[in-house]
């Protein structure tokens, strides 16, 4: 399996993720949105890091019981209830995304929503990865 990250020179440097991935392996992970669950179903956190601290986390598990690991992601979405709190606290969520998954960005984006499954949650994370 192997993952290019495109970052053309014509377009703004990216910071935190890829313009663009390609890939090549045999399988497909589609990973399900993860929020701050704990074990027991119930939302941890208080904070957006907290909570994106765990959600990442949660979607990292699932991907490693898939046979997976960080850089195999290809494609990670973010969704958050306050865009405005996400972008406040974009420098420690950095720092959270690459003490957990490293500095191999996937394509990403962030998209702004009202609500979540569970009122509680402030983001959800959800992805795709490709392995051998």
């Amino acid at each position: 399996m192997s993952l290019h990250r495109h970052n053309p020179a014509e377009l703004s440097p990216p910071i935190g993720f890829s313009h663009a991935v390609t890939a090549t392996g045999t399988r497909l992970v589609f990973l399900a949105g993860q929020t701050s669950l704990d074990r027991d179903g119930k939302v941890t956190g208080d904070s957006l890091p907290e909570q994106f601290e765990t959600a990442v986390a949660n979607l990292l598990t699932a991907l490693r019981h898939a046979g997976g690991s960080p850089a195999d992601l290809a494609r990670v979405t973010i969704y958050a209830t306050d865009v405005a709190d996400y972008r406040r606290h974009a420098a420690e969520l950095g720092h959270i995304w690459h003490r957990l998954a490293g500095r191999d960005y996937p394509a990403m984006a962030v998209i702004g929503v009202v609500r979540l499954w569970d009122e509680q949650a402030l983001v959800e994370v959800d992805g795709f990865a490709v392995l051998d």
